[in-house]
């Protein structure tokens, strides 16, 4: 394949909330998408994995959808087998999968158990994920194959926000961040930009459960931009990346939180 090929994204948790907002965003921007999630039945095409491939391939786009859990070693590395043997190329990687805690506990009574599953999910798993695919894209890019990949790194402003009724997934985004920035320096000598997304307060599956909550905050004055915000809005961001506009900005931070992260008096 020659570099005039079409691009490939592959975008890791994509059957739902942020991750279905940016795969489809790309596919109208005209790359060939990958779907990943830890779920993904052929049979269920109403939602989910599959039912973001029908509705991109609807749209006239082109989609794949590779089921693979990214805590697990094996599972990662068949998912980059699979491109690797599909396509010979991948243009862009975005590593949005990651998940809540199963309940939400006070920092003093959290368990052992649930910060090890999201330190596999959230941190671990994108940051060896990483490791296989940008192997593969600096030998793909010194062959010609692919002219400019990037990767995405999505965050959250819990990266740097407490929430001690979920201390665990605040050290896994933070530790997210600082992979993102760990891959930036790595990989300037190759020419391959890192971003770092960080979403605010997104209406998804897994804000849901706190929708009146922040419903409150929202209306109190927590934004400056007084909204929830939507995946799309994240989604443009890793579009405007994709298409080379955001190169310059590699290790930095992009916040998608309409404002929450501004110092206020």
């Amino acid at each position: 394949m020659g570099s005039d090929e079409k691009r490939v994204a592959l975008v890791t948790g994509a059957g739902q909330g942020i991750g279905r907002g940016i795969a489809l965003r790309l596919a109208q921007a005209g790359h060939h998408v990958v779907i990943n999630d830890v779920v993904a039945d052929e049979a269920v095409t109403d939602r989910g994995a599959y039912e973001v491939k029908r509705t991109i391939e609807a749209a006239g786009g082109g989609a794949d959808v590779f089921r693979a859990d990214i805590a697990s070693r094996d599972e990662r590395a068949a998912m980059v087998e699979f491109v690797a043997d599909r396509f010979g190329r991948l243009d862009l990687l975005v590593n949005n999968a990651g998940v809540a805690p199963k309940e939400r506990k006070d920092l003093l009574e959290a368990t052992e158990q649930s910060f090890e599953r999201l330190m596999s999910i959230n941190l671990e798993g994108p940051y060896f994920l990483t490791q296989l695919v940008a192997n593969r894209m600096i030998a793909w890019k010194r062959d010609g194959v692919v002219e400019a990949p990037r990767i995405v790194f999505i965050s959250s402003i819990s990266a740097y926000t407490s929430s001690p009724a979920r201390g665990e997934y605040c050290v896994s985004k933070a530790g997210v961040s600082m992979a993102a920035q760990l891959y930036a320096d790595r990989l300037g000598e190759y020419g391959i930009p890192v971003l770092e997304v960080s979403p605010g307060i997104i209406e998804t599956p897994m804000t849901s459960v706190v929708k009146d909550k922040y419903d409150k905050l929202i209306a109190e004055g927590l934004l400056v931009t007084k909204r929830w915000g939507v995946p799309d809005d994240v989604a443009g961001v890793v579009a405007a990346f994709a298409a080379g506009h955001l190169d310059y900005s590699t290790g930095q931070r992009i916040e998608v939180g309409g404002g929450f992260g501004l110092r206020r008096l």
